[in-house]
């Protein structure tokens, strides 16, 4: 990827842009992140930055990465994550513990946003799957169940039946958000639409991959 940064969600507002219409946005508090590591072809066989970002207690730093930490000369952080970079991307001129905040992006630009989705717990076919219901009727033995689990030869359930089961909580990514604005004195992102997870939930924010000129 060309350029990224780390942020938090904070929730979702509507704003009146410039041509007077109403958009919803999600708020992002983008960074600032800080460069821990710089892993080259040469050294790693690939080229990525580590970002760090988020406010910790040292306490609950371990020392393996007190260690790692310390060799960059950057204060511990919550999250570290990394983001692979292209020869002739932005991040190729970052070096160890330079400073990453919210104006690498502008309003306009698109960006591709990774989370986290909320999650919903163990839930029934219809909610999960969307699936219909039986008829709510009297004398009905068939009203929110999964139906017939298998065909009349094979007598065992085939793989990939859709079932009840744990909903939410998986890695998801949006594609193709537009920028509205950026507030780099305050590290905010006003993101059109909505982006995966919970408030407060850490966000992983990228240039798009698809062609938005």
């Amino acid at each position: 990827m060309p350029k990224g940064i780390l942020g938090r969600k904070l929730g979702m507002t509507q704003v009146f842009e410039e041509n007077g219409r109403l958009t919803p946005v999600t708020v992002v508090e983008a960074g600032p992140c800080k460069v821990v590591q710089r892993k080259t072809v040469e050294k790693d066989g690939y080229e990525a930055v580590q970002l760090a970002f988020g406010a910790i207690r040292p306490k609950r730093v371990n020392k393996p990465l007190k260690g790692h930490f310390a060799k960059a000369g950057v204060e511990p952080a919550r999250y570290l994550r990394e983001l692979r970079v292209e020869d002739s991307g932005d991040f190729q001129a970052l070096n160890v513990g330079d400073e990453v905040k919210a104006d690498i992006f502008s309003p306009g630009e698109y960006v591709d946003v990774t989370g986290v989705t909320k999650g919903k717990g163990f839930q029934g076919v219809i909610k999960r799957w969307n699936m219909r219901r039986g008829a709510m009727s009297h004398g009905s033995r068939y009203h929110r169940g999964v139906g017939a689990l298998n065909s009349v030869g094979p007598a065992r359930v085939f793989k990939g039946r859709k079932l009840p089961g744990r909903m939410g909580g998986v890695r998801r990514t949006v594609q193709g958000l537009r920028v509205v604005r950026v507030d780099a004195d305050r590290n905010l992102m006003l993101i059109a639409g909505s982006v995966p997870g919970p408030k407060g939930s850490l966000l992983l924010i990228r240039q798009t991959v698809k062609n938005k000129a």
